[in-house]
């Protein structure tokens, strides 16, 4: 089992090969005047011809000839975007982000184009494609009463082929829509690319390729005459239910010192933890989180591997596999039924809180919410930042190596440590029943009714109401 330090990619060899060199191969050079007009209108034709099937009943993508012959041409879209200036990008596909609902962001991504920032390209790839997938959501509610959860199934709707066309659908499957693809957005949002392992050409072609969706919307729109309506954001409401740890500028000192210590760690990570930090220390707050959280299930998932003696699932799973993500990594049991170590290992509070912030119907579901699109970035809480950092701290704490002592004297962090220790689930049916019967119950002093005649009486009441209430 390899240590944190050892992990040199947590992508599969064939994973690997698809998204780090497949569409780096030299290839015959692709010239931007065929791909996109001097205006900024984008040759669909010349980027669909890219997209190669296999000869099956139902035409597959052959994933690797795509990505092979689409190399070429984001090549030169990266190049051409090198050599506009920002005034100049806006000028040709601002208006053309308009369909979004969020032209300011893509418009802002232009910058991590030439940004020396290692950790630039997951970032403004997960935004991107978190913001294109609701986006996406919003046409589909054109035709449909109902949008897929899954943006996999989004992207194989009838209804976005329809309003774009099968063959751009198919190009837009190539980059984020199936574990055969270059899968962009899952690798990021599950963390198991390294801020190295993603070609900037891509985050460049998807900024394009996101502009010429608009541009065939606005045409659709025309012809049907229909309204593109975009839902409201989701909105964290309850947040004085979220308030676990404690709020001071110094859990960033602290953050800083133990992810220099921590085996929970992997070493190839280490930027993003850095860039989390920094980015709470510039009250960039959902930056912080779309950093952080990924890095959680990252080293979470190796962390599930040691625990449960299964190497393998620390890297992408190839199609036949499931990802190793947060739903199995807490989970009872492993995909095998046998019994999952993790629990033991972490213990009964830190998987409370786990499950409460990331899992529970009734709870926030952070990362659910972030990674769908669903939240407005630019009115992020603050509060929720600072308990996904705090918890972070929790974990790295667990897991700092042996010949590191000092740590455990700091007064902020041990308040941190006693807050997990502490903790009792808030949004679990038991949690929300324990909520109800102190509020409703008459209970004046909770100490003396006792949690155990809590669960005497609230048990049985929980399992009628909500089903088995097992956790």
């Amino acid at each position: 089992m390899p240590t944190a330090s050892e992990v040199s990619s947590c992508l599969s060899p064939d994973v690997h090969y698809m998204v780090c060199k497949l569409g780096l191969e030299e290839g015959e050079r692709t010239d931007i005047g065929n791909i996109v007009s001097p205006t900024g209108i984008v040759s669909w034709d010349v980027i669909t011809a890219c997209i190669d099937f296999i000869q099956t009943e139902d035409c597959t993508i052959d994933y690797v000839k795509s990505v092979r012959l689409l190399g070429p041409v984001c090549e030169a879209v990266h190049l051409n975007l090198l050599s506009v200036t920002p005034d100049q990008f806006e000028n040709l596909y601002g208006f053309w982000f308009e369909w979004t609902n969020n032209k300011k962001l893509f418009l802002e991504s232009f910058y991590l184009v030439t940004s020396s920032e290692i950790t630039s390209v997951a970032l403004g790839l997960m935004k991107l494609t978190s913001c294109l997938e609701r986006a996406l959501g919003d046409v589909h509610l054109m035709r449909s009463k109902e949008c897929p959860f899954l943006f996999r199934d989004l992207l194989l709707s009838e209804e976005l082929a329809l309003i774009f066309g099968q063959s751009v659908m198919a190009v837009l499957c190539v980059f984020l829509g199936s574990p055969r693809s270059l899968n962009l957005r899952n690798i990021l949002w599950h963390g198991f690319a390294s801020p190295q392992e993603i070609p900037l050409k891509y985050f460049s072609m998807l900024l394009l390729l996101t502009a010429g969706l608009g541009q065939l919307l606005q045409e659709s729109i025309y012809q049907t005459e229909c309204t593109l309506l975009h839902r409201a954001p989701f909105i964290f409401t309850q947040l004085d239910e979220l308030l676990v740890f404690p709020d001071q500028e110094g859990i960033l000192s602290v953050g800083e010192d133990l992810i220099s210590k921590s085996d929970f760690v992997l070493e190839i990570m280490l930027p993003f933890w850095t860039a989390g930090i920094t980015a709470f220390r510039q009250k960039r707050y959902a930056d912080c989180v779309i950093l952080i959280l990924p890095q959680l299930e990252a080293s979470l998932r190796w962390v599930y591997t040691k625990a449960n003696n299964c190497p393998d699932r620390l890297l992408t799973a190839e199609s036949s596999t499931l990802y190793t993500t947060f739903d199995q990594i807490l989970a009872k049991n492993t995909n095998n039924e046998e019994i999952n170590h993790i629990p033991l290992m972490l213990g009964d509070p830190i998987m409370e809180i786990l499950w409460d912030f990331l899992n529970n119907q009734e709870g926030p579901r952070i990362r659910d919410h972030l990674s769908h699109g669903e939240v407005d970035l630019n009115v992020f809480p603050r509060v929720i930042a600072n308990q996904v950092l705090c918890l972070s701290l929790v974990l790295l704490h667990k897991f700092i190596g042996k010949q590191h002592t000092t740590t455990k004297d700091n007064e902020l962090l041990g308040e941190i440590l006693n807050s997990a220790r502490c903790y009792r689930s808030r949004f679990h049916p038991i949690g929300k029943l324990r909520k109800q019967v102190r509020l409703n119950c008459g209970i004046k002093c909770w100490k003396h009714f006792g949690e155990s005649n809590f669960f005497k009486f609230a048990i049985p009441t929980a399992c009628a109401m909500y089903g088995d209430c097992s956790s």
